[in-house]
C-alpha cells in the first residue's frame, strides 16, 4: 500500500500520489496518460495532473489497481 509520507515531490497536490516504491513499469503511464509521467531523471512514475473528470477517475483507480507494488495511493491532500 502507497505511503503518502514517501510520495515523490513531482506530485501535484490532490488526491492521487505515486511513492517510492514506483519501479518503473510504465503501467499507470499507459493507463492513466492524461495524470502520470515518468521522471526521466529518477526513473519513476509521478501524478502530474490530477483527476477532474469521471473518466480520469475511473482510469487512475484502474492505474492503481494494476500497479504491481501498490505504489499509487489515493488518500492525499489537495
Amino acid at each position: 500500500m502507497a505511503d503518502i509520507a514517501n510520495k515523490y515531490a513531482e506530485n501535484v497536490a490532490g488526491k492521487f500520489y505515486v511513492d517510492n516504491q514506483c519501479i518503473d513499469c510504465d503501467l499507470c503511464r499507459e493507463t492513466a496518460p492524461a495524470n502520470f509521467m515518468r521522471s526521466d531523471d529518477g526513473g519513476y512514475s509521478y501524478v502530474f495532473k490530477q483527476a477532474t473528470t469521471p473518466e480520469e477517475e475511473a482510469l487512475c483507480l484502474e492505474a492503481m489497481a494494476g500497479c504491481p507494488v501498490e505504489a499509487i495511493g489515493n488518500n492525499g491532500e489537495g
